[in-house]
């Protein structure tokens, strides 16, 4: 049975570039994100923040892992149906990561960060939901970044009530 030209597994010169493409796609995000960070480290030491808050250095290797699978997961989805609702959704997601952090930390604005943040945790929920119809793998890959979005809202919701 022959298989549309969307949903024919991809390899070779194309596939590569994709990948680059994927990953060029969250260093974006990352890099916005980045740049509403600089110079916050102390603004977040001084937060009143719950006992179970993470130190500021976590942040930056828990999410050079992260983002390097959301590449990964995004790239695998595209290879099997090329890019279909599932990666809408993908790009979605991003995007609110994205705007997250200079929400939370360049404006301080924890209540709409917290709000932001509940929209992006049902992004990427539909993300997985979507990516699970096409590849087990790009799903399990996504599970930890869900999994860390949602500590993430957590504490951000903690972070809005305690400096309230």
């Amino acid at each position: 049975m022959e298989t549309s030209r969307e949903a024919r597994p991809t390899s070779g010169r194309r596939s590569r570039w994709a990948l680059a493409g994927f990953a060029a796609a969250v260093f974006v995000a990352a890099a916005i994100g980045g740049l509403g960070v600089q110079g916050t480290t102390d603004e977040y030491a001084g937060l009143r923040q719950p006992g179970w808050a993470p130190p500021s250095w976590l942040f930056g290797p828990v999410w050079t892992v992260l983002y390097a699978l959301i590449a990964l997961a995004g790239w695998l989805v595209w290879r099997r149906v090329g890019f279909s609702p599932a990666l809408w959704a993908w790009t979605v997601q991003l995007v609110l990561n994205a705007i997250w952090t200079p929400l939370f930390f360049g404006a301080g604005r924890y209540g709409l960060a917290f709000a932001e943040i509940v929209v992006m945790w049902l992004a990427v929920g539909l993300t997985v939901a979507l990516f699970a119809r096409v590849s087990r793998v790009a799903t399990a890959l996504l599970l930890p970044y869900w999994a860390w979005v949602t500590f993430a809202a957590a504490l951000n919701l903690s972070i809005w009530q305690l400096n309230a």
